[in-house]
């Protein structure tokens, strides 16, 4: 088992109510999408799983360890290690060289000294480079990270993520600011790279269409509540239209990739609706 929770409920503490009866688990290699309208919980999920937010109800396991407010925290730091985060807008120092941002993925690893002295001298030159040609960046291995755009930081978060290694990939909008074909490039070669390894893949991804595409399993998050976790091609229209329904109850356009092409290119939009159906 990858990771489990059992009736997690999460509570911040000036009271707002970010998770409720979560029960969720998946098994090691094991790829999973999230989906749902923005502010559902999805982050909040993630975070949880992830340890950076620990339960204020219910019971978790992540990686074989149990992971509670009582925790001891050299245990969580070291759970912590094995997990890799993928930002929605990464947390890269931006006068860093983007090599010291991807050899940052092994920090947890790696005593205090060499991780010292990889700021200064960087300790594995040819595994960044491996990682940044996987995320088609090696030409950036030596820039400033300060010069790179925001889709480029987010293939640097992506990329450390393949250094590092971990059991666990937990992914936040890993494609936001990317066009779509490298939206499309890049979700797959997470799910690649996580199948490879038998890592476990758990992604929140804006467009339905691109994650219906690549994972077996969806779940779909509103309100801090798990509204559906099905095989993709068990999720029905009817569903997403429920999940991304208006509080009041009026139907929303889904999110889709597709959209984001036709607003780059208006002239590629048909003006036929997309069938969710057709996207699997």
């Amino acid at each position: 088992m990858s990771f489990m929770l059992d009736d997690v409920g999460l509570t911040h503490s000036n009271g707002f109510t970010a998770l409720s009866h979560i029960s969720l688990s998946a098994i090691q290699g094991e790829s999973i999408a999230l989906i749902g309208p923005s502010g559902a919980g999805k982050t909040s999920l993630l975070s949880t799983i992830g340890t950076a937010y620990l339960p204020t109800a219910g019971r978790m396991q992540v990686l074989g360890r149990t992971a509670s407010a009582q925790s001891a925290a050299r245990e969580l730091k070291a759970l912590r290690s094995r997990i890799g985060t993928v930002h929605q807008a990464a947390p890269i120092p931006l006068r860093q060289r983007v090599v010291t941002a991807v050899l940052a993925g092994k920090l947890g690893h790696w005593p205090l000294w060499k991780a010292l002295a990889s700021l200064a001298y960087p300790q594995d030159i040819a595994g960044a480079r491996e990682a940044l040609a996987r995320v088609q960046l090696e030409d950036k291995l030596f820039a400033r990270c300060d010069q790179l755009s925001g889709g480029q930081l987010q293939r640097v978060g992506i990329a450390r993520v393949l250094y590092q290694q971990a059991e666990l990939i937990l992914a936040d909008e890993p494609v936001s600011a990317l066009d779509p074909a490298l939206s499309q490039a890049t979700v797959q070669l997470l799910v690649r790279e996580a199948a490879a390894r038998k890592a476990t893949l758990v992604a929140s991804l804006h467009a339905v269409d691109l994650a219906l595409a690549n994972f077996a399993r969806i779940v779909g998050v509103r309100d801090g509540r798990l509204a559906f976790d099905l095989p993709a091609a068990q999720v029905s229209d009817a569903q997403l239209q429920a999940l991304y329904a208006h509080a009041d109850g009026r139907a929303a356009d889904l999110p889709m990739l597709h959209n984001r092409l036709a607003q780059r290119d208006p002239a590629s939009a048909t003006p036929t609706p997309i069938q969710v159906n057709a996207c699997r």
